[in-house]
């Protein structure tokens, strides 16, 4: 026989499972119901649900009426029914909570409530409050296990309830979270210029962003399932193929660069970042994004190309920043390099006044400056200075280059070693200016014997008289001739032995002249790099210095010395000396109204020396010295490597 008091239970058991099974009311609709049910099976006036947070209790829900417990009430949990119960874990049930210890004696003030039974409710392990039934009356008899039980099961399903509804609300956030991703992220993938993919572990597309058709041409929905090697050109493939075995070992790839075929048939260079899509320790997919860089690397190679040019260049050039102070040099090709015998490193951060030396003229450089401070292009020429100290002619040229904006933002400079122009110039400026002097005083000479002719007899030889203005004439002729013929050759450089050389000439000034003393001093000097020249220039001075001696017992010593990269040759005599005038003219570089070189003996012999990056001097002490400097070449050096670039005529 069925037991009344069970079936009645079971159907408020049912009640409550059935509510919260029922998904399609609300979480409150279902504790309401719950505490409906309860309230009817423990017979109590009061069903209601707490919120119990930092010892706050609030009520959430309620059924019955009850002008203490309504929802949004709050009181502290000191002196709330709850107190005991929120630190069960069972449930807390009191017959009479006047009499009970488990009330508050505040608590019973405040709410006076006759009996209670209460569950606490824990969602996600922690206590989220209490499920409490009341009345006003106390209870003739305790409650029972039973209904102990059955609010412990109501609590329990308010806390599942509970949980149910944060999980669906953070999954619901979540998937607004995705969707409102979703909604940027197809916003970007549209409005991006780069393309954004996805393939998978086959090398498939399943994802292709709308900038594919900006830049291959393609539709997205073209590309989809299709592997993306089929539109790498077949040069790229194998470095495709590698780096797509890479992410599929779980490498990313940063910035590598493929070849795509584009729909027209052109080429496209795209920059790839891609990283492996990992589920669990298994790669699936393979995403990233590629940009068009195309335009970048013409760009770029138009920039190699041009770089390039400029390094090779054979006319030096510099490039200087003209936003940092003092416009520093950022740049020097190798041309510039072998003229000044910097190297980069060394001119790197100078200004190019580096170049400037002792006789470098001011007002040549103010003319520069000038340039460059108004920004404007400047040509000018003026004596510059090698590593080494040797001098040589520039023409430089300065033009300011500016920015989009334009603003100057560099200065690039062209410099041009003009020294053999400036050379010849000086060369024919001294054959004019010595022939003509020379051929005027020589005919006034002759005129004033010519005139002689037509007076009375005497004992006057007036045609020999003649003859030596004229045989000057014809030696002066005949050496400026001379001077044009070395001038007009290219210059030859070559490995000479300075003994060898110095004791050929001593040999032939002894056959000539045996009353001379002509001696050979060689101090261990190495060769010397010039050209065979050169013994034509000693010999002159060896010739000069017996020349200007009218004694017979000339000495003149021939001596060769190592100096520091250099070999010094001297010509030293006893006699008189050379002219001053005639050495001031040759040390000078040019005639005055006042001082007239009579020959170009001299002159030759500076040519020949200063083509080959040396120099000449003349000193006066007991007699002359005449110094010639040029370069030394080591045992196995190449003449390549030792020969110099010519200097300037004059200084």
């Amino acid at each position: 026989m069925t037991d009344p008091d069970f079936e009645s239970r079971e159907r408020y058991r049912e009640r409550v499972y059935e509510a919260f099974a029922d998904r399609r009311q609300s979480l409150e609709d279902a504790i309401e119901a719950a505490l409906s049910a309860g309230r009817e099976r423990l017979g109590v006036e009061l069903g209601f649900l707490t919120r119990v947070v930092d010892d706050v209790q609030r009520i959430e829900q309620t059924v019955g009426d009850h002008d203490r417990i309504r929802p949004g009430e709050r009181c502290p949990l000191g002196v709330a029914y709850c107190r005991r119960t929120v630190e069960l874990e069972g449930n807390l049930s009191v017959q009479d909570a006047r009499a009970s210890s488990s009330i508050a004696e505040a608590a019973y003030e405040t709410f006076e409530l006759g009996s209670y039974i209460g569950s606490r409710v824990v969602a996600n392990g922690d206590v989220y409050g209490t499920v409490c039934f009341a009345d006003g009356d106390e209870r003739d008899a305790p409650f029972s296990e039973a209904e102990e039980l059955f609010v412990e099961l109501v609590a329990r399903l308010v806390g599942r309830g509970i949980e149910r509804r944060e999980h669906e609300r953070e999954r619901a956030e979540r998937t607004a979270d995705l969707r409102a991703e979703k909604r940027r992220f197809e916003g970007i993938a549209t409005n991006s210029f780069d393309v954004l993919f996805r393939v998978d572990t086959d090398g498939r597309f399943t994802y292709v962003s709308e900038a594919v058709e900006r830049i291959l041409g393609y539709e997205p929905a073209r590309l989809l399932g299709e592997l993306f090697t089929r539109h790498v050109t077949s040069p790229a493939t194998a470095d495709a193929l590698d780096a797509f075995s890479r992410l599929l070992d779980g490498t990313a790839v940063e910035q590598f660069e493929l070849t795509f075929h584009h729909r027209d048939g052109s080429e496209v260079v795209v920059e790839v970042n891609a990283t492996p899509v990992v589920e669990g320790e298994d790669v699936t997919a393979i995403q990233g994004v590629g940009r068009d860089v195309t335009e970048r690397k013409e760009r770029e190679e138009e920039l190699r190309v041009r770089t390039r040019a400029m390094d090779e260049a054979e006319v030096p050039i510099t490039l200087a920043d003209a936003t940092e102070p003092d416009d520093p040099i950022i740049y020097v090709n190798e041309a510039f390099e072998s003229v000044t015998g910097y190297d980069e490193s060394e001119i790197l951060g100078e200004n190019l006044r580096l170049l400037q030396g002792p006789e470098t003229d001011p007002e040549t450089v103010a003319t520069l400056r000038e340039g460059i401070e108004a920004e404007r292009p400047v040509t000018t020429e003026l004596l510059n200075y090698r590593r080494d100290g040797s001098p040589f002619w520039n023409r430089m040229t300065i033009t300011p280059i500016e920015d989009e904006t334009g603003t100057v933002t560099h200065f690039l400079g062209f410099q041009q070693e003009v020294t053999e122009r400036k050379r010849s110039e000086q060369l024919v400026g001294l054959l004019n200016r010595v022939l003509r002097h020379n051929l005027r005083n020589e005919l006034t000479v002759i005129q004033g014997y010519a005139e002689l002719v037509g007076d009375p007899p005497s004992d006057v030889d007036v045609g020999a008289r003649i003859r030596r203005p004229v045989d000057r004439l014809v030696g002066l002729s005949e050496r400026a001739h001379e001077l044009e013929t070395y001038a007009a050759r290219d210059a030859r450089p070559t490995r000479i032995d300075a003994a060898a050389l110095l004791e050929s000439v001593a040999a032939a000034h002894r056959e000539r002249i045996p009353a001379a003393t002509v001696t050979v001093e060689n101090g261990t000097a190495p060769d010397v790099c010039a050209g065979a020249e050169l013994e034509r220039a000693v010999d002159e001075l060896v010739a000069n210095a017996l020349a200007h001696d009218s004694a017979p017992d000339t000495t003149v010593r021939l001596t060769a010395r190592a100096a520091d990269g250099w070999v010094e040759i001297t010509v030293a005599d006893d006699g008189p000396g050379i002219p001053s005038m005639e050495a001031a003219v040759v040390e000078a570089g040019e005639e005055t109204a006042l001082q007239h070189g009579k020959g170009l003996g001299l002159w030759l012999v500076n040519w020949i020396v200063t083509r080959y990056g040396g120099s000449f001097q003349i000193g006066r002490q007991d007699g002359t010295v005449a110094t010639l400097r040029l370069p030394a070449i080591e045992e196995d050096q190449p003449v390549a490597n030792a020969a110099r670039r010519p200097t300037v005529l004059f200084r």
